[in-house]
């Protein structure tokens, strides 16, 4: 049975992605990192809420991505918040930038996780909902919710 292209230890999840963005293309890039963030990471000390993304100069970067400091690393710890470049193929930072500049798109970071022993990051071209999308989705959602209870409510009895 072949393994899911995102298999590995999950570290961070932006589900406010999720919420917010319409997700219409996605891609999985490496992150140039240093030693004792990785070590970091490893202990799961991710957060990447207020996170994005920026193509600048052909080369595409993650900003505003909160990597706590590693607790024994002393001199060698880097800022949190420093700006880190992502590793991509020409061809995807170009589409990147495309996309970027195109109306409505912007391009956000969905999940953070180790694949085999390297550190990745799923990253999506996305398109903003409206506050009128969002009600449906939760509309959606609750109504989804309550069938599953009442099916298993149902199953219980019978």
């Amino acid at each position: 049975m072949p393994k899911d292209k995102n298999s590995g230890k999950l570290i961070a999840q932006n589900k406010k992605a999720f919420h917010d963005y319409y997700i219409e293309e996605t891609y999985q890039a490496g992150i140039e990192l240093v030693g004792t963030e990785v070590k970091s990471l490893r202990a799961g000390k991710c957060n990447l809420k207020e996170s994005y993304i920026r193509v600048e100069g052909g080369e595409a970067f993650i900003e505003g991505m909160h990597i706590s400091p590693y607790e024994f690393g002393n001199i060698f710890n880097k800022d949190p918040l420093r700006r880190r470049r992502l590793l991509l193929h020409r061809y995807e930072i170009n589409k990147l930038r495309g996309a970027s500049t195109a109306d409505g798109f912007t391009i956000v970071p969905l999940r953070v996780y180790f694949h085999k022993s390297l550190v990745k990051l799923d990253i999506a071209i996305a398109k903003g909902k409206k506050i009128y999308d969002k009600r449906q989705d939760l509309a959606k959602k609750d109504q989804r919710r309550e069938a599953e209870k009442d099916f298993r409510v149902r199953n219980l009895y019978s």
